[in-house]
């Protein structure tokens, strides 16, 4: 996203604004109703607000009847979840330029899971979908409340991409039966799906596809020659002119049919006990989804304008948005990428431009309810081929085959299981992988002997240097918890069978920053395991919060305050100097700076017995 003037002077603004933040931040009503941090700016910011809030409406009329067509609802529930959130979420969010509504993937979700349950579109569907975003944003405002957000944070952007990428496939798998003008129930799997339409393909329909193809010609063009043009929304209307110009809507081309009111009304979802009980898992799912989708783009815009996002507060948005919405007509929601760009780019300041957004969608929608009489469905398939299209990040997908096998696994593993599984447990693979890969990694911290470089105190990893016969240094670089134990006990006791003559070893633990009581008593017990056999093991360069830890717990008085050291040159120096002198004697090597002096005592105390 290119900011231009606008977008740019919000850094000012911000830190302007920080400091008066800052008081505001120390109250409790400004930590219940956040918007009381920036109210007080739109006194001055609202022409640019008002601006910006009209360029998201623009962007948005497409996407809302496109994203709706997608979770199976009539188009002007995307309407209204693009109202309804937007302005909810913005009063109760963290960041200034983060615009909630409908989104791909969610639509998604909610059609694969809730089709199955009722006829989409139906009144029955409707109250089902009501219910759905309702579980979910309770559950949104619960983690918020309960502050963890840093959930979200386990959650690796390959997730994300593997899924929003077999999402694109089977959104656009889902329209092409529209694009061919065919007429037949879409089935609830990828491959039957594509079967189906292979069934049917000769029952094509000329006007649609002549629909289907000018619109894509048109929002492709727009997007590569006109990039700054609203190209969804001038496809979507030349394919309505060119229908309606044709009158191709008497000749069997479908069309969307004429919106009602541009006013969200209020409906009220299927509160009973056996569709709350098969809509949980669901409901799980896209909080998930939704609040990684919010948080993950409100941080990558906040780079851009010099914010600090509140992940929990986000939460919170993201759960009111959603709860309230499900009583005023609007599905699931979450952060738009496309929109909260374009409101970050046109020069928003305050979230004041999400809610005027809103006020324009209302006042657009009163102009082209007549129009969407002759909307072809054809001309929205076509836009969200687009749009699916544009899920696809093909950039990130090739980085990261070529650099990590582990995150291309997961992005893998993903896009097939959001395919060929249901779309709810595909998000739980794919985040199960990620966290599981994840705590692989930490529960192996590297362990490897250490010794000085000739010359030099400086300590490196080379296995062709010569090692000390009496006394051996390793390092951990990684935490030390329960899961992780195991491979640090196996290989102290590798690398200690190399050179098994040492009955020294120091332990450098610099690079430790967290012990928990299952490391602390793993530790304990290979300290005494290690003496039972004459050797003594030493500690250095101890976190503080790691030092604290051994404290409390009273490691430190069984390992032995002598053996617990707080640098590496005071080890070093200790530990040789109680070295056998016999056996420094007879060694060729100089390991270290001491040996010299060790081996010049040892010549004197020779000398003195003759």
């Amino acid at each position: 996203m290119r900011a231009n003037s606008g977008g740019q002077n919000n850094r000012p603004n911000n830190r302007q604004s920080n400091r008066l933040n800052n008081k505001l931040n120390k109250t409790w009503p400004a930590k219940v109703f956040p918007f009381l941090k920036w109210v007080h700016e739109v006194k001055d910011t609202w022409k640019a607000d008002l601006f910006a809030g009209l360029t998201g409406a623009v962007v948005v009329l497409p996407q809302g009847v496109a994203f709706a067509m997608i979770a199976g609802m009539p188009p002007q529930y995307g309407l209204y979840t693009a109202m309804v959130p937007a302005v909810i979420a913005a009063l109760f969010g963290s960041s200034r330029h983060l615009i909630s509504g409908p989104t791909t993937a969610i639509s998604l979700v909610i059609f694969s899971t809730v089709s199955v349950m009722a006829e989409p579109s139906s009144a029955h569907y409707i109250e089902l979908v009501m219910l759905l975003t309702l579980m979910a944003g309770i559950m949104q405002l619960g983690l918020g409340v309960v502050r963890l957000g840093g959930l979200v944070d386990f959650v690796s952007h390959s997730v994300v991409v593997g899924f929003t990428s077999g999402a694109a496939i089977l959104i656009g798998a889902s329209q092409l039966k529209h694009i061919f003008g065919l007429r037949y129930k879409n089935a609830p799997h990828f491959t039957e799906n594509l079967k189906l339409l292979f069934e049917n393909i000769n029952h094509y329909h000329l006007y649609s596809m002549i629909i289907a193809a000018v619109t894509l010609a048109v929002v492709v063009g727009i997007r590569n020659f006109k990039p700054r043009w609203p190209g969804m929304l001038i496809g979507m209307f030349s394919g309505g002119l060119l229908n309606y110009g044709m009158g191709w809507y008497n000749q069997g081309v479908r069309v969307i049919g004429a919106l009602p009111s541009a006013i969200p009304p209020f409906s009220l979802p299927d509160l009973s006990f056996h569709s709350i009980h098969a809509l949980a898992s669901p409901a799980m799912a896209i909080s998930m989804l939704g609040i990684m989708e919010a948080v993950s783009i409100a941080r990558s815009v906040a780079l851009k304008s010099g914010q600090k996002i509140d992940g929990n507060q986000e939460f919170i948005g993201q759960g009111l948005s959603n709860m309230f919405g499900a009583f005023l007509s609007s599905y699931a929601s979450s952060g738009s990428f496309t929109r909260s760009g374009v409101n970050y780019s046109a020069g928003a300041k305050t979230p004041f431009a999400a809610i005027c957004a809103a006020m324009w969608l209302m006042v657009i929608l009163l102009f082209v309810v007549s129009f969407a009489a002759y909307l072809p469905i054809a001309a929205m398939a076509a836009v969200i081929l687009v749009v699916a299209y544009n899920l696809i990040d093909f950039h990130h997908i090739v980085d990261t085959v070529r650099l990590s096998k582990q995150d291309a696994a997961v992005i893998a593993v993903t896009f097939l299981a959001t395919l060929f599984l249901e779309l709810e447990f595909a998000i739980y693979v794919g985040a199960l992988l990620s966290i599981g890969l994840y705590l692989n990694k930490t529960a192996r911290p590297k362990i490897f002997p250490h010794v000085p470089e000739p010359g030099s105190r400086q300590f490196v990893a080379d296995p062709y240097l010569p090692q000390c016969p009496q006394f051996g240094i390793i390092r951990i670089d990684g935490d030390l918890y329960f899961a992780a134990m195991n491979h640090v006990e196996t290989h102290i006791s590798t690398i200690h069978s190399y050179v098994p003559t040492q009955k020294k070893i120091l332990i450098l633990c610099r690079s430790i920053n967290i012990i928990d009581l299952m490391g602390v008593e793993s530790m304990v017990n290979m300290v005494k395991e290690y003496r039972k056999n004459g050797i003594d093991m030493f500690f250095c360069k101890m976190q503080p919060e790691v030092m604290t830890m051994m404290q409390k717990s009273g490691a430190v008085n069984e390992i032995g305050p002598a053996n617990i050291f707080e640098g590496e040159e005071e080890a070093v120096r200790e530990i040789v100097y109680n070295l056998d002198a016999k056996v420094c004697a007879k060694c060729p090597h100089r390991v270290f700076w001491e040996c010299d002096a060790k081996k010049r005592q040892n010549v004197i105390d020779l000398s003195k017995r003759v």
